[in-house]
């Protein structure tokens, strides 16, 4: 049986399809166009001839690492070297096959928004050389998770052991393990102490949503109903009435030789918040899996733990994975909240250089920055989500 294959249009064939195919459409492309033409002649106007992006190339160091000691930066520069090394492997070990991992296509694609950067925002000679070095590396673990994916093709099944392991190893490279100068916690600020906050709230967070979403279906009458009371008690308060309370009310609990840091304190609130959201995103990925499955598990001989794990988590856990990203995404995103206790981090430190007179008026410029670094990474968590669905 023969398959009739349609010719793709041209692009002039297409705009007329899609976009002037009758009288009203025509009407609405072009008044978008007008509003579009409109908008970036203004953003483009003010950018090239209006902002004094000099805010940003005097402040980029305060933007990143904030008050962390200057004598101590080369933790951070490791630090970075090593999470961009991770990222390359990861990339090439989860897309092998990928045509864009070709090392040549790399190296012009990273050279050009490397060289993008500085000529943006002008740095000095040492971290642009820095910078270039970070990049290669990069793209020499790209190359090596190809090889690795293609030699061993389970290795990417232990690459989030990996990165847990490596989270653990950068804390305590920055905070002063490892018979290292001991940095306190409060005395991180900047997108460092953003990262810090939201990465260990999404891991507390992660597990204790998913007891708390197990506890509200068990049979047991008070282990549901305090995960119902919980559940419901957070999800009716706001994020910074948590943290208020989390900062003020924690200490006033705990005994008085034991102090907490700030930073510790702001942590348990995002991570007693999120939890119960987690909760109600995992509970409906329970509901989907078919009780059918889990009556032929405990038929083969499983008991209720292993029924779980094997069974019915995986499964319920997969169909969520947009909803827990999204609230991950979420979560770092309300990381902002903490300019609000106290804490200096990306947002407080943009008001701090904001308040200092010989930046007055760049408001534009300093926000539209930190945006860019909300963005990028909120949308790479985008990514890696759809990444997982795929899996």
């Amino acid at each position: 049986m023969s398959r009739v294959i349609s010719n793709p249009l041209s692009p002039v064939a297409w705009i007329k399809k899609n976009l002037f195919n009758s009288w009203f459409n025509s009407l609405l492309t072009i008044i978008s166009l007008i509003f579009i033409y409109w908008v970036s002649s203004g953003l483009i106007n003010w950018a090239f001839f209006q902002a004094q992006w000099g805010v940003l190339s005097a402040n980029l160091r305060l933007f990143f690492v904030g008050q962390y000691p200057a004598n101590l930066l080369w933790r951070a520069w490791t630090s970075l070297a090593i999470i961009i090394s991770l990222v390359g492997l990861s990339w090439g070990t989860l897309s092998p096959k990928n045509n864009f991992f070709n090392p040549v296509k790399l190296t012009l694609l990273g050279l050009i928004a490397l060289l993008s950067v500085l000529l943006a925002i002008p740095i000095s000679l040492i971290s642009s050389a820095m910078l270039l070095a970070i990049l290669f590396l990069f793209i020499i673990f790209v190359v090596l998770g190809q090889q690795i994916s293609q030699t061993f093709p389970n290795f990417k099944n232990w690459l989030s052991l990996l990165w847990f392991i490596t989270f653990f190893l950068l804390l305590g490279l920055l905070q002063g393990a490892f018979f290292l100068r001991d940095v306190r916690l409060d005395d991180f600020s900047g997108l460092i102490l953003t990262i810090f906050v939201a990465v260990i709230s999404i891991v507390l967070s992660f597990p204790f949503g998913i007891l708390l979403a197990l506890g509200r279906q068990s049979n047991l009458p008070v282990i549901r109903w305090l995960s119902i009371g919980y559940i419901e008690l957070i999800r009716g308060l706001p994020l910074i009435g948590i943290l208020f309370m989390a900062q003020v009310m924690l200490p006033l609990i705990l005994p008085q030789e034991m102090r907490i840091q700030r930073v510790v304190r702001a942590i348990a609130g995002f991570t007693l918040f999120s939890a119960a959201y987690l909760a109600e995103n995992v509970r409906g990925g329970l509901q989907s899996v078919p009780k059918g499955q889990i009556e032929a598990a405990k038929a083969v001989g499983l008991n209720g733990f292993f029924v779980l794990i094997l069974v019915v988590l995986p499964q319920a856990l997969r169909v969520v994975i947009p909803t827990i990203v999204g609230q991950f995404i979420s979560l770092f995103k309300d990381t902002s909240l903490l300019a609000i206790v106290g804490l200096v981090d990306l947002l407080g430190i943009s008001q701090s250089i904001l308040a200092n007179p010989k930046f007055i008026g760049t408001y534009g410029e300093v926000y539209l920055f930190v945006a860019a670094i909300y963005w990028i990474f909120c949308y790479s968590m985008s990514l890696l989500s759809r990444k997982l669905e795929k899996t």
